[in-house]
């Protein structure tokens, strides 16, 4: 099992990133965070996990540790796989996709391309056990609630609908706070 490779970042392609490990390169199809991490850093460490198939070996990189755990129990969700997996934790930073869990969000993940209701209520149901329960989440309108979730209520509070939102948002950098990303949300939403 490949767990973590350290290397200089080489090439982006469609496939992932290129990693260069002493003259061996290593094709890793990473999250959002990996490739953010890897983009004009020397050497980086990228966290992996190595999917074996029949047919195929693929290595998928994450920026923590906390991202690949998270993956490796979205792996565990019937109907859930690797690219899906993938494209899950890449949409947002894995607290705050395990606060969507805890709160029962499932428009959170109905959001992502690819996962359409059922698969998001079922993600939230299979997963709110394993990643503890709503008591450990704010509430959205609390003064601590996550700058993700300030920004959807105010979509929504500005007409936007739950999923549109969401949409809206995953365009934006989930880095940003509240107030911009609604900014460039609504910027997004008159283009």
């Amino acid at each position: 099992m490949i767990s973590r490779l350290r290397g200089q970042a080489v090439a982006r392609t469609a496939e992932g990133l290129v990693l260069d490990v002493n003259g061996v390169g290593y094709l890793v199809a990473a999250t959002q965070g990996a490739l953010r991490k890897a983009a004009g850093a020397g050497e980086v460490v990228v966290e992996t996990y190595l999917h074996v198939r029949e047919d195929a070996l693929q290595l998928y990189g994450f920026a923590d540790l906390a991202e690949r755990e998270l993956f490796l129990q979205l792996l565990s969700v019937t109907g859930v796989g690797p690219k899906v997996a993938l494209a899950i934790v890449s949409s947002s930073p894995a607290a705050e996709l395990r606060r969507a869990v805890a709160l029962q969000d499932s428009a959170r993940f109905q959001a992502i391309p690819g996962i359409g209701k059922k698969l998001a209520e079922r993600i939230v149901l299979e997963l709110k056990d394993k990643l503890g329960s709503a008591a450990d989440a704010p509430e959205p309108r609390e003064a601590g609630a996550s700058p993700h979730l300030v920004a959807r209520d105010a979509l929504v509070e500005l007409g936007f609908g739950l999923v549109e939102a969401e949409h809206a948002l995953a365009a934006t950098d989930s880095e940003l706070p509240a107030e911009e990303r609604v900014r460039l949300a609504l910027r997004g939403a008159a283009a």
